[in-house]
């Protein structure tokens, strides 16, 4: 992590700032924050049925993950997800130069699977913007007779539960906006007492496939009457694929109008 000469004088300072409307701070974790964690190993053959899903109002997550089939099938797969980000630390070669970042989601899969019956399934990562996400989804979907995958998919949307300096995360995203352009500053503002950075928010996916079926990916970046960012791939037939998809936004907010105001009423 880069070092900020000043820091905790800086941020002494900014934590009087006085509150104002702004756009997409990072989401100050819950005190009671709560977890949950699945890891299994598969290998056989037969009826396939397996999906999991994540919906947090509170961190602005939405993450479906299914699949169904028959047939033969290995399947390495761990699923993590902390509302605390500090708790949640993982290395992932696109994050953070490959050094351990902090996230709220984490899911990493190895599979292969082979059968008359195609396997069919998707995934969808949602960062929702009514509940304070950038408004940034990423979907998968597939239907193949043959794969071999690696996959890892991550979100991160909070501050750190316990910032460095002993800031509050309440103040954070004051302190965050003070900062401004100075990046080595949000950086240093934006990791944990642990020397561990957190780099909401942050909505991603790598992935590595060979595959004979069809398989594809949408993703999408959407705020009314201001932005809209749309890729989409599919392909049927047999093909090897390497995709990497990331959304981030800075997690300094900007200060927005409020309607009518200045007006007394």
């Amino acid at each position: 992590m880069k070092g900020v000469v000043g820091i905790v004088a800086i941020a002494i300072a900014l934590i009087g700032l006085c509150g104002t409307v702004m756009a997409n701070p990072p989401i100050v974790p819950p005190v009671q924050y709560e977890q949950f964690c699945e890891a299994h190993k598969v290998s056989g053959t037969g009826i396939i049925d397996v999906s999991t899903s994540v919906i947090d109002k509170k961190i602005a997550l939405e993450y479906f993950d299914t699949m169904a089939g028959d047939g033969d099938i290995e399947l390495d797969q761990e699923t993590a997800y902390s509302q605390n980000s500090d708790k949640l630390k993982r290395n992932i070669s696109s994050v953070n130069g490959s050094n351990t970042a902090a996230l709220n989601l984490y899911q990493t899969k190895k599979m292969t699977y082979a059968g008359e019956t195609p396997l069919v399934g998707g995934k969808l990562l949602n960062s929702k913007t009514f509940y304070g996400g950038i408004g940034a989804n990423i979907q998968e979907m597939f239907s193949v007779n043959e794969l071999e995958q690696d996959q890892t998919a991550f979100f991160v949307s909070t501050t750190p539960n316990q910032p460095a300096y002993n800031i509050r995360p309440e103040d954070l995203p004051g302190i965050l906006k003070k900062a401004g352009r100075n990046t080595d500053a949000v950086e240093a503002l934006m990791t944990d007492k642990n020397g561990i950075y957190n780099p909401a928010h942050l909505v991603g996916l790598e992935t590595k496939q060979s595959f004979n079926g069809t398989w594809g990916t949408d993703a999408t970046w959407h705020r009314i009457f201001y932005k809209d960012v749309k890729a989409h791939e599919m392909f049927t037939g047999v093909f090897e694929a390497e995709k990497l998809i990331k959304f981030h936004e800075n997690p300094v907010p900007e200060r927005i109008p409020v309607p009518c105001e200045g007006i007394d009423c």
